[in-house]
Formats: structure tokens, sequence, C-alpha cells
């Protein structure tokens, strides 16, 4: 396993402070607040941690309230609203400078047979066939920010290989679609738990920019405001964050200041094992 792997996984791996409350580090990006998808895999992690094993997540619904502060810790507070004969809710409030800076709720099921039907997976190239956003970022790296291009040329956690390679520095407008291969730099263990936080952490990385796509604009543009509001998933099918997944997302539309993005996740096989769903602000600052 990769060190800057297990330093992911040591980011996601909570400390428990009391019964229900938890507390996180935070990850310092480079862009100002702590990435999103870190809160939605360390809130994951510390309703888990609340569930016994036979249970597993099944779909989660968010908000994020105020940016959080990659300078400080995290503190999850985690309520059991329901421990039903078959299903598990529980609430996660992610708290800092006393203030809740996220809320999720978090629905988990003991694994049952019922009907079953997904769509399709498109027709892309494989993951071996295309070059890493490490690779295209190094490129580039004469043209990205200088604040940011060690950041972005760096090892990842997570190899991210575009289908379709959208240039952050010279946009042009196209259809609101894109499609990544992704996988987790290094082999995980067995635990379901891991790659489930795992996968909401990255649920978060390409989403919201493909709002911007019809329009030419990125969210390195520093005219624009560019930031979550909510983010949901669903959880269909056993998989595994060490091997290849592609991320298939849309944006059917944008309005009122507010972009609405679409995902789905598939195994190599073609099995459709999550999908997501997240809105965001996307506006000019005046």
């Amino acid at each position: 396993m990769s060190k800057i792997l297990s330093n992911l996984l040591d980011l996601l791996s909570l400390e428990s402070i009391e019964q229900g409350l938890f507390r996180g580090n935070s990850e310092d990006l480079g862009i100002g607040v702590v990435f999103g998808g870190q809160v939605l895999g360390q809130a994951l992690c510390a309703a888990s941690e609340t569930v016994i094993e036979e249970r597993r997540i099944h779909s989660l619904h968010s908000y994020f309230l105020h940016p959080g502060d990659p300078a400080k810790p995290i503190v999850y507070e985690v309520t059991k609203l329901r421990d039903g004969r078959t299903i598990t809710t529980r609430q996660v409030r992610a708290i800092q400078y006393g203030r809740p800076i996220f809320m999720m709720i978090a629905s988990f099921q003991e694994q049952e047979k019922g009907f079953e039907h997904q769509m399709s997976m498109p027709d892309v190239p494989s993951p071996e066939e295309l070059q890493s956003e490490q690779e295209y970022a190094f490129g580039m790296r004469d043209q990205l920010p200088a604040a940011l291009c060690n950041r972005f040329i760096c090892d990842k956690p997570i190899d991210i290989r575009p289908v379709q390679f959208i240039d952050p520095i010279n946009p042009q407008a196209c259809e609101a679609k894109r499609s990544i291969w992704m996988k987790a730099n290094g082999v995980l263990n067995d635990r379901p738990n891991l790659h489930q936080s795992l996968i909401a952490y990255a649920s978060d990385v390409n989403f919201l920019p493909t709002a911007l796509q019809p329009h030419g604009r990125t969210f390195f543009d520093k005219k624009l405001q560019v930031a979550t509001i909510d983010h949901s998933m669903w959880f269909h099918q056993p998989f595994r964050m060490d091997e290849w997944l592609l991320y298939v997302i849309d944006s059917p539309a944008a309005s009122s200041g507010h972009g609405l993005v679409r995902g789905q996740f598939f195994n190599q096989e073609g099995v459709l094992v999550a999908s997501t769903a997240q809105e965001g602000v996307i506006r000019e600052i005046p």
C-alpha cells in the first residue's frame, strides 16, 4: 500500500472520544476549505461505528452547512434514530467551532434478496488505455497555479483516469457529461465499511464541476463561486475500491445559481454498484 493511501485511510479512521462522539483530523488540499468528500467519508465512518456489522449502508443524504476549516479537527456526533428489525438509521452532525458544518442521515440494512435490474454501463476505453490525472497535470505544470501545482502532480491516494480530459486552464464548452475510472492506489483489507467510506470520499471528485462544462468554465475560475449544498448516495451491490470503478457523471440542469449533477459507479464487469446526486452553488462572484 502506498504511503499516501495509508495517510488517507488514517484520515478516515476516527478517534472515539465518547459514546456517539468521534473526532477526525482535517486535510488541507490547498483549496482553502475542507474537501467535501473528506467530511462525507468521515461521517459515514462515524455512523458505521454505531451499527452492527451485518447491516451495511444502503443510502445517505447530507447537507453542507458551512465551509470546514482544514486547520482544525472535526467532531462527529452520531444520534441513533432507529434500530428496526432490518433497518438502522443514524443522524450525523459534523461540528467545528461549536456549530454544525454538515449533517447527514444514513440508513443501513441487512442484505436480502429481491427484484433486480440496472442500467447498462457505457462503452468506454479501459483504464489501462488512459492517462492518469497526475500525468495530465505533469504535462500542464507550467500552466497550473503555483500554489496548486505540487498538489496536482504529486502521488494520489486514488488513481483517477479521465475518459474525457477536461482542460481546467483553457476550457471549451462541451456537453455536461464526463466519465472517469478510479481505484485506490494500493490493496485494501476486506472490511466493507472501509470501501464504502472511501467511495463516499471519492464521489465528490470531479462531480459538481461537470455542471460548468456547457458554459466553458471550470472551478479554477476565480470569478466563480462553486460549492456543494447537498449530496446523496445509494449503494446497490458489493464492490471493492482497490479494483477499477467507472464513475459516469452528468448534469441534467442548472438554474438560479445552482447546478445539479448525477453519477453512477460501475465495476469492470458492468455491475452498477452505487449512485450519487448532488446540487451545488455555481454562480458569478459580484
